[in-house]
């Protein structure tokens, strides 16, 4: 396998491509599928197909660009859709066995807009089960390896679409974040993922309107093309009623925010959370090698309050309002970890809830007493380098047991109680050899001010070889035992007999 593809170019460069007539939306489509029928049986990051549907409309975009009329910003570039989230007449199994033949009739909103700018829908990417987890693995589609490693975890949920951009299967892919689903396997395979703010991205699946833990968010290789798909998804809807709709070019000139003018505060452990030594070091580096070049850069105190406590009921809360029915009904048809997360909301009270919500509050202002002054606060953002993807999550950090599978994901998943915009950055390698993710938090509602210190911190890491975006090589790739497949116990019916989404299915992320 060679690891020099067209399929390797950024997405604004196949555009560029595509205006100056030098490669095509059918010809790059080709080469997307040539790359991943070489490379996915290895990773097992995309799922369900919609192939012939893409080649149409490939076909469609090559013709508009040849007469110089394209129909949006992402014309003709294929896309990979989280299985969590709709698309209107492909498979979205949510990973679970209550959706092996989930057929949608309509597009999420979401996907429905990048549609509209002329992206090409190819294919779904994996995730764990109904998207609980910080490990892609499902009894549906079997389990995704890393791309630098395939016996080794993803991350989760949004595990298929980080490892199908660091494979370079396709240029662009969706996630969503709740606890550090966007942010957790964009980290670990070198990639750059985005959890705006709540009210940035519409997600009118969400199952409590009002509660903002789970976001929707674009995934991407690099900043820019980061950038490129928020322009088309960014917006608000009537049935989300925490999203907003900002102007039009909200995201299309941001801010020039030079290195030397930044002032950042950052945090090892986030506020006490457990970190490995090895990560504790990475981390240490990278803040000695950023500090001498900006305006300031100091440490923060990030102990803001009951955090994981209040994670617990939020998330509970969540799952028990999208799952504790069809549970209940049919407890056989789901998974360890959602039970587990059912069984924490069931014993939660209004009391507890109340205490939350309160709590919640009070964190965001502590959290905004921190940022006065600051441009992003700088955290690692995961506390282990990646272990086997056969076991099922994290057990122990630094020798500290977890008290529940989501527990070794706390320093992001503090970092969405204040709703918010997150993103992590690639940074080199670990001591293992594996990529290291650096998480940088902004403002409530800071978003455009965070993608562009985030612009500046990619260049300043690019530019070092030793904190520069590592890419896994492809060549070394080879099946792993056990199989990624082996734990497939109910597999997709890939050509149901029926059509239109099944009602009871829904998403608690």
């Amino acid at each position: 396998m060679d690891n020099a593809t067209p399929t390797g170019l950024s997405a604004r460069m196949v555009l560029a491509a595509f205006a100056r007539g030098e490669l095509t939306p059918s010809t790059y489509l080709e080469a997307c599928l040539s790359h991943i029928s070489r490379v996915n049986p290895f990773i097992n990051a995309l799922t369900a197909f919609d192939t012939e549907r893409a080649v149409a409309e490939a076909a469609a975009a090559t013709a508009r660009w040849r007469d110089g009329a394209p129909r949006g910003t992402l014309d003709g570039l294929p896309l990979g859709v989280k299985d969590l989230q709709d698309t209107a007449g492909l498979l979205t199994t949510h990973g679970s066995p209550r959706a092996v033949a989930n057929v949608p009739g309509t597009d999420l909103p979401m996907v429905a807009r990048l549609r509209a700018a002329g992206a090409i829908v190819l294919a779904k990417t994996n995730v764990p089960e109904l998207g609980a987890g910080g490990n892609t693995r499902n009894p549906v589609w079997g389990a995704t390896g890393n791309p630098f490693d395939p016996s080794l975890t993803v991350g989760g949920s949004s595990g298929g679409s980080a490892a199908a951009l660091a494979a370079d299967l396709l240029p662009i892919c969706t996630g969503s974040d709740t606890g550090g689903s966007l942010r957790l396997p964009a980290a670990i395979c070198g990639i750059v993922g985005y959890r705006p703010s709540v009210d940035v991205v519409a997600h009118p699946t969400r199952p409590l309107g009002w509660s903002g833990i789970s976001v929707l968010g674009p995934m991407a290789r690099d900043v820019e093309d980061l950038i490129l798909l928020l322009r088309a998804v960014h917006g608000g809807h009537p049935n989300d009623p925490l999203s907003m709709s900002y102007p039009a070019d909200r995201f299309d000139s941001l801010p020039e925010r030079p290195l030397n003018t930044l002032r950042l505060g950052y945090s090892e452990d986030f506020g006490g959370a457990p970190v490995d030594p090895d990560i504790r070091a990475t981390f240490r580096n990278r803040i000695e090698a950023i500090a001498p070049h900006v305006a300031e850069c100091r440490a923060v105190d990030m102990a803001l309050g009951g955090m994981d406590r209040v994670f617990d009921i939020l998330r509970a809360e969540s799952f028990l309002t999208a799952f504790d029915g069809p549970a209940r009904e049919a407890p056989e048809l789901f998974g360890a970890t959602i039970h587990a997360n059912l069984d924490l909301g069931r014993r939660f009270t209004l009391t507890d809830r109340g205490w939350a919500h309160a709590e919640q509050t009070r964190i965001l202002r502590a959290f905004n007493a921190r940022m006065e002054g600051l441009d992003a606060i700088l955290t690692p953002t995961v506390p282990v380098s990646p272990g086997p993807w056969s076991a099922p999550h994290v057990t122990h950090v630094d020798g500290e047991e977890m008290d529940i599978y989501y527990r070794s994901l706390a320093l992001t998943y503090r970092g969405s109680l204040s709703g918010g915009p997150a993103i992590t950055l690639p940074a080199g390698r670990d001591g293992a050899g594996m990529p290291f993710g650096l998480q940088m938090l902004g403002a409530s509602r800071g978003d455009t001010d965070l993608l562009a210190v985030a612009r500046s911190m990619e260049a300043f890491l690019e530019a070092d070889p030793e904190t520069a975006r590592p890419r896994p090589d492809l060549s070394k790739l080879r099946a792993v035992t056990p199989a990624l497949r082996s734990i497939v116990t109910h597999p997709p019916v890939l050509h149901p007999t029926r059509t239109g989404a099944d009602a009871s299915v829904r998403t608690a992320v």
